[in-house]
């Protein structure tokens, strides 16, 4: 079905960085990160969409986060710069065949195993 690892999660300080790589055994329409803190919902991050790698960013961390997607490796990078603290959690990734752009959890049907930023103030 295809294997979806991260890596690059982390503990820093508010205002430093991490970069966070995914890599897929297969390549699929659309790949996304997602990130989940204790006690909340899974919220979309940032996705990259179709062979164009069209890019879609929460609110939240645009200005801050930058995704990128190389299609030959299959590998999707989050680049997080400038930190806070509330984004802190398990950051998942996820991909999907079907064509339809979101960052709606419920469009992602493949996911990894996640990894853990934990930001300090």
């Amino acid at each position: 079905q295809g294997r979806l690892v991260e890596s690059g999660g982390g503990s820093v300080q508010a205002g430093g960085s991490l970069r966070l790589s995914c890599i897929a055994s297969i390549y699929r329409y659309k790949m996304a990160w997602f990130r989940q803190a204790p006690g909340k919902e899974r919220e979309g991050v940032a996705a990259s969409i179709g062979s164009s790698s069209s890019l879609m960013y929460d609110d939240s961390v645009k200005d801050r986060f930058t995704l990128s997607r190389d299609t030959a490796k299959n590998t999707l990078y989050l680049q997080m710069n400038d930190l806070k603290p509330e984004d802190s959690g398990m950051y998942y990734c996820a991909s999907d065949s079907r064509a339809r752009a979101s960052l709606d959890k419920n469009e992602y049907m493949y996911w990894g195993q996640g990894t853990q930023v934990t930001v300090s103030s």
